[in-house]
C-alpha cells in the first residue's frame, strides 16, 4: 500500500490521529519489534482498516509514528525581512531545548536503541525511517534559519549542513550516546536549557558575523 500522505504535525493530525500515533508508540517502547497493525488497533481501539486507510502499512504507520515524535522539537518561526541577532537566538536556543528534551525521553530513548538494533540486521526500516526523519529531518527544519542568518549578515559559513552538523554536536554533545547506553538519570529541565543555551553561544563563536 501506498504511504501515508499526511503531512505529521500537530496542527495536521486528529485528536484520533495522535492517540492513534501515542499507542503505536507505547508498543515501541514496551514491545519493541512487537509493533503490528493488529496490535496498535487494538491498543488504540480503532479497526485495521482505519489504520491502512490513514498509514498505507505498517513501515507508513512506522514513518508516521516516528515523525510525530520528531514533531515535539518545533523551530520558532521568525521574520527573514526582520531578523535580528536577538530572534536567531530565541530560535536556536528553543530549538536545542525541544531538541534535547525529545532526545532525552524514554520514548525517544527506546526508539533509538530499537533502530540502531534494526541497523545491523537485515531488517533495516526502522533505522532508515528514525534516520531520516530524526536527524536529517532535524537539519531540514533548521538549515532554512542558519541561511537566513546568514543572508541577513549576522551568521557567516560556506556550507550549511556543516553549519547545522556543528550545531547538532554543540546541543547534543554526548548527552544522547550516554543514554543510549544506559544511564538513568535524565538531564533536569534546568540543565537542558543550560545547555541549549552554552550551545547557542558556543555556535555564535564559532560562527557570528
Amino acid at each position: 500500500m501506498a504511504p501515508p500522505t499526511l503531512t505529521i504535525s500537530d496542527d495536521t493530525l486528529t485528536d484520533r490521529q495522535k492517540d492513534v500515533l501515542d499507542a503505536a508508540l507505547a508498543l515501541l517502547v514496551h514491545g519493541g519489534d512487537g509493533l503490528t497493525m493488529t496490535g496498535v488497533a487494538r491498543r488504540a481501539s480503532c479497526s485495521k482498516e482505519t489504520l491502512y486507510k490513514w498509514f498505507g502499512d505498517r513501515d507508513g504507520l512506522l514513518t508516521a509514528t516516528v515523525q510525530w515524535q520528531a514533531s515535539k522539537v518545533r523551530m520558532v518561526p521568525v521574520d527573514r525581512e526582520s531578523l535580528d541577532g536577538r530572534t536567531l537566538a530565541i530560535a536556536l536556543e528553543k530549538f536545542g531545548r525541544d531538541w534535547l528534551s525529545v532526545l532525552t525521553g524514554d520514548i525517544s530513548v527506546a526508539l533509538n536503541r530499537l533502530a540502531v538494533s534494526h541497523a545491523g540486521q537485515e531488517k533495516r526500516n526502522l533505522g532508515r525511517i528514525v534516520l531520516e526523519n530524526g536527524p536529517i529531518g532535524m537539519s531540514k527544519r533548521c538549515k532554512p534559519l542558519l541561511e537566513a542568518a546568514r543572508e541577513a549578515g549576522l551568521l557567516r559559513f560556506e556550507d550549511s549542513d556543516q553549519a547545522f552538523r556543528t550545531f547538532f554536536g554543540l546541543v547534543v554533545r554526548d548527552t544522547q550516546i550516554r543514554m543510549l547506553l544506559g544511564e538513568q538519570r535524565r538531564p533536569t529541565e534546568e540543565a537542558i536549557a543550560t545547555q541549549a543555551r552554552r550551545a547557542r553561544e558556543q555556535f555564535f563563536t564559532l560562527y557570528g558575523a
